[in-house]
């Protein structure tokens, strides 16, 4: 690994930090995992994220769509239906998230191994 600068190792920290920025909070992740199996309607979501208010997932949703990492679409049927989905930018997230996984997986069974 080469050796940075004070100066390059802060500037090569801030696209981290714009990651974590848009997919930060306790929620979000488990939005865009449950999106990544198909499109959901809003009951669909709630129900599907066990301890998430509407309020909540309303706001969520709403930081997703501004991050144009969710679509929301409104069918004009009668109910009117709105049904939430990722876009093609928020399934380029696939990959981060797999590895999260990979690590959270690792990560568990070494934390835990250790309290044994």
């Amino acid at each position: 690994m080469e050796s940075l600068t004070k100066a390059e190792c802060t500037k090569s920290l801030l696209p981290i930090r714009d990651a974590l920025d848009v997919i930060n909070g306790k929620w979000k992740l488990h939005i865009i995992a449950s999106l990544m199996h198909g499109n959901h309607r809003f009951k669909d979501l709630l129900r599907d994220i066990s301890g998430i208010t509407a309020k909540m997932l309303s706001q969520e949703l709403k930081s997703l769509e501004i991050n144009d990492l969710v679509d929301r679409k409104v069918h004009t049927s009668s109910p009117v239906v709105v049904e939430y989905m990722l876009t093609e930018y928020g399934k380029t997230l696939q990959k981060l998230m797999d590895e999260l996984r990979l690590w959270g997986t690792e990560h568990r069974k070494r934390i835990i191994g250790k309290n044994k």
